[in-house]
Formats: C-alpha cells, sequence, structure tokens
C-alpha cells in the first residue's frame, strides 16, 4: 500500500506521539520529594547531597523476587545502592549489565546492591529478567510502588520514574541520587566518592 504525502505525515506523527508516550511511562516523573532536600544536581542527572545535609532513608523492607526477606537497615555500615526497575522498561534493560558488573565489583568494598522491582503486576516476567542478566543481588518485590513510598519519605527524594537509582551513605542516609538509565562510569562517579568518606 502506497501512502500520500499527507496520509505519511500522519502516520509518522501517530508513531512519533506512541513513542514519547512508551518513554513516558519508563522514564517520566519529578525529581523531587517535596520540600528542601539541599541536592546539587550535575549535567548528567545525577544529584548529590553533602554529609551535614542528608536524611535517613525509610523502611525499606519486604520479600524479594525469590521469596526471601530483605531489610536494607541490615546493611547498615555499608554503602547501598538502590536501583528502582520494570522487566517492561527498556532503559532498565539497558543499565542492568552495568549495575551487575559493579555489584560483583565492589561488594569486596563494603558497597550492597539492592534492586527494587516495582510496578511489575507479574512476578515470572521479573524473575526472568533476574535471570536473563544473571543479576548479582537482589531485588524487593513491589508491585503497587509501595516501597518506593514509604522508603523515600516527603523531604528526600521521590522515585517516580524507572529506572531510578538511590545510594546510601553507611549511615543510611540519602547520599546520591540518579533519574533515568545510568552506566558503570556514572555508578562509580556516585559510589566512589562515598567509599573515600571516613
Amino acid at each position: 500500500m502506497i501512502l500520500r504525502p499527507a496520509s505519511r505525515a500522519i502516520a509518522l506523527t501517530a508513531i512519533v506521539a506512541l513513542g514519547s508516550l512508551s518513554l513516558s511511562a519508563c522514564g517520566s516523573g519529578k525529581s523531587g520529594g517535596g520540600g528542601q532536600t539541599n541536592y546539587v544536581t550535575s549535567t548528567g542527572g545525577m544529584s548529590t547531597v553533602a554529609a551535614g545535609d542528608r536524611k535517613p532513608v525509610g523502611p525499606l523492607k519486604g520479600e524479594t523476587l525469590q521469596g526471601k526477606h530483605l531489610d536494607v537497615a541490615d546493611f547498615q555500615g555499608k554503602i547501598v545502592v538502590i536501583n528502582a526497575w520494570g522487566s517492561w522498561c527498556p532503559p532498565c534493560r539497558a543499565e542492568a549489565p552495568y549495575f551487575n558488573k559493579i555489584a560483583k565489583e565492589m561488594k569486596t568494598k563494603g558497597v550492597e546492591f539492592v534492586g527494587i522491582n516495582a510496578r511489575d503486576g507479574n512476578k515470572s516476567l521479573s524473575k526472568a529478567f533476574e535471570e536473563d542478566f544473571d543479576m548479582a543481588y537482589p531485588s524487593l518485590y513491589d508491585p503497587t510502588g509501595k516501597l518506593l513510598l514509604s522508603g523515600f519519605p516527603k523531604g528526600t527524594v521521590s522515585l517516580q520514574s524507572i529506572p531510578s537509582t538511590v545510594i546510601l551513605d553507611r549511615n543510611g542516609k540519602i547520599a546520591a541520587r540518579a533519574l533515568g538509565s545510568i552506566d558503570d562510569n556514572k555508578l562509580h562517579e556516585m559510589i566512589d566518592p562515598l567509599i573515600k568518606e571516613s
């Protein structure tokens, strides 16, 4: 079937609109959690907060995709990288190999990784995601997004975007965040300064 120029323009507009919708479902959302967060945002979309201005994370505990109990509070004294992801999210698939690589590299340096599998109603798809990427760390199962709300109280961060990453310092306080997909270099930019903190 041959489309006339006007028909092609309409079809192209429809494709662009659908593409925008699919991207917004995966990466849209507000960056703040309400109130003054004292974050300094870099040009790469990553934000950090000075040690004296950091706020504690809320409760982040529950059942992992593999059916085990996990409580982020048990990692007190370690740096914790928390990544919110969904099996339905293409940018999450793009960043998964980087997270897996850095999780393995940094384990001996006192860095723990925890995923939050959010807004995934089908647990089998989430488990398949973990298997596809041979994930080296556990993910809390959060199909309703409840942990994203309770774990990051008002005045800290808002993880309405998937994927999002938050890094806790050794005192369980929010030290850095990134909204959207990130790679191994950006992970190092966020983690390495915390390793150097006493």
